[in-house]
């Protein structure tokens, strides 16, 4: 039997990391960002306990909390100290029998793997750019240009900047260089779509949403170097990129390429294994949408995609995070609520 539960009888338990090596404005920024989350679910009448992250004990944290009362909204994206460990501290959580949001542990590590991701959408026969990984700085075999280059382990566009984008072997081989020499890791090279690019939202788990699509509008650039989301573009507030790329919402886009985009995007969303929430970064070229990567714990602060395109939905951002929750209380033991929201239908 479903039984309806008010905000008050879902506790949570807000994990989050805050590395104790990041700068003073990164500290702000993600302190920024948590409290805003919070603030929204406590508006909802959950009560918010905070789990700040800031070594590798997070077992030892979790002990502390009973998973029989306690919703965990998951912010972890690391555990400090430990590189690419997003699906580490998921499992951590899951391991401890909480209810968690977000996507599993086995999810986020195959999406924190960009040339695992993109085998997956090609088995399923899902439009991505053409790709190959590099482990040493020569690239003979390569010959579509424009190209971009890639980290295969980085998210949040690190390491994406104009000079990602190349338009001969040279710099492609000079790019491919200076990923295998800054990041450690293989450096992946993408044929460039340069044409519009939609950040796409859904939600959800039987029933999945796509919310209004956000696109990413570079027509204030004539340089093609300039026409992408680079890590600056998110991170840094004077930058050009910054305060050049404007958001549209929603994306100008007719009846039938918004079916089209909206039945790639599902089959992508469903393929990878997300669950109740992720972004879907998409770029449009001679009539096709190709997936260009898959987020299944996408940026959820108050000016994200996300949340924007929730809230022009009609979902303010209060109601988002409570819906986010309710999807988590339906994997819990004791809790059980409907996983449908009016507002998405």
């Amino acid at each position: 039997m479903t039984v309806h539960r008010a905000p008050e009888d879902l506790p949570v338990l807000f994990v989050y990391n805050m590395d104790p090596e990041w700068d003073d404005a990164d500290r702000k920024a993600a302190a920024g960002s948590n409290d805003r989350m919070m603030a929204a679910l406590e508006c909802k009448g959950h009560p918010v306990v905070p789990v700040e992250v800031r070594n590798d004990d997070l077992n030892s944290l979790l002990s502390r909390h009973s998973p029989e009362n306690l919703i965990v909204f998951n912010q972890c994206e690391s555990i400090p100290d430990l590189p690419h460990s997003e699906h580490l501290a998921a499992g951590i959580i899951e391991s401890r029998g909480f209810a968690y949001t977000g996507s599993t542990p086995e999810v986020l590590k195959l999406a924190g793997d960009k040339n695992e991701t993109k085998r997956v959408l090609s088995r399923h026969r899902i439009p991505t750019p053409a790709w190959k990984v590099y482990r040493e700085p020569v690239a003979p075999d390569w010959n579509l240009y424009p190209a971009i280059v890639k980290t295969v382990f980085e998210h949040c566009s690190t390491g994406l900047n104009p000079e990602s984008v190349v338009l001969d072997r040279q710099e492609l081989e000079s790019r491919i260089a200076f990923i295998l020499e800054t990041y450690n890791q293989p450096a992946m090279v993408e044929d460039f779509i340069d044409g519009r690019e939609y950040h796409v939202p859904l939600c959800g788990n039987g029933t999945v949403k796509m919310l209004p699509v956000v696109e990413m509008d570079f027509s204030a650039f004539s340089d093609i170097h300039d026409r992408l989301c680079t890590y600056d573009s998110k991170f840094e507030p004077c930058s050009l990129h910054y305060t050049t790329i404007e958001s549209r919402i929603p994306a100008p886009l007719g009846r039938e390429a918004v079916r089209e985009l909206e039945t790639i995007c599902l089959e992508a969303y469903r393929s990878i294994g997300c669950r109740d929430y992720a972004r879907l970064d998409v770029r449009e070229r001679g009539g096709t949408f190709y997936v260009l990567d898959v987020n299944p714990n996408a940026d959820l602060d108050i000016d994200a995609s996300i949340a924007c395109a929730a809230d022009y939905s009609g979902m303010p951002y209060p109601e988002m995070m409570h819906y986010l929750v309710r999807l988590a209380a339906n994997r819990h033991a004791s809790y059980s609520v409907p996983e449908s929201h009016p507002m998405l239908g």
